[in-house]
């Protein structure tokens, strides 16, 4: 079996501050599920429908890519999906993303047990194929997710769905957030990729508070506010 180092960069989530614990003692004292927010539901599967119906020509179109590059280059071929296990709300969930990396730098019998570590080797230009880089640096490997979000696995918003590893790392230090709400494509945190404020645990703390206090309204503009950034920092192009 492959050795497979951990990124430096795959886990970058931190605890929560003792002003953290203090500001959202609700939080920390929560117990049960959230209530549901229907509205947010119905907004996560329309939203997900539309825009899968958006990525549907571009998956085509990265499939054919996938397909031709692994073509000239036979150590770059491979399925285009791939799922690995992942936690939102508490919940093992596939999380579907695009490949990115060479099979040579996956590790065969991880990959099977669908671990993370299998497939963690894609922050390494040197592991990337051609069109994986593209595709990272567009964030297109989320696009699979959209698919997720119809099927009621994850939410547009919300915090970040982690591998079994770090969601079990994540609790460990102290963070409720993941085990109460369905992870999001995007968060409040998750806009800040590519700056200092990237991991800080104080955004999924301030979506959950928001969550429980605001009208169906009030959550909804947060929401499109969020998505709204979300996408200026894929039009940016940075890939982190």
């Amino acid at each position: 079996m492959k050795e497979t180092l951990e990124p430096k960069e795959a886990f970058p989530y931190k605890g929560p501050t003792e002003d953290i614990r203090i500001k959202y003692q609700h939080i920390f004292d929560y117990r049960g599920k959230l209530p549901i927010r229907y509205s947010k539901i119905v907004f996560d599967k329309s939203i997900a429908l539309l825009l899968l119906g958006i990525a549907l020509p571009i998956l085509i179109f990265l499939k054919i890519l996938y397909v031709l590059e692994g073509w000239l280059i036979r150590e770059n071929a491979g399925s285009m999906i791939f799922y690995y296990n992942a936690v939102s709300a508490g919940k093992i969930i596939p999380k579907y993303k695009l490949r990115l990396i060479k099979q040579k730098f996956i590790d065969t019998e991880g990959a099977k047990r669908h671990d993370w570590i299998a497939f963690s080797a894609e922050w390494s230009v040197e592991s990337q194929t051609y069109v994986g880089r593209i595709v990272k640096k567009f964030y297109l490997d989320e696009l699979p997710q959209f698919w997720s979000v119809l099927k009621g696995d994850m939410s547009i918003v919300g915090p970040r769905p982690l591998s079994v590893l770090h969601y079990e790392r994540d609790l460990a230090q102290g963070n409720v957030t993941r085990r109460m709400l369905k992870g999001g494509l995007l968060g409040l945190g998750h806009i800040n990729k590519g700056t200092s404020e990237m991991g800080k645990a104080d955004y999924e703390y301030e979506y959950i508070d928001k969550y429980l206090k605001y009208s169906w309204v009030d959550l909804l503009r947060l929401d499109c506010f969020i998505i709204w950034k979300g996408l200026i920092l894929i039009l940016k192009g940075g890939g982190h």
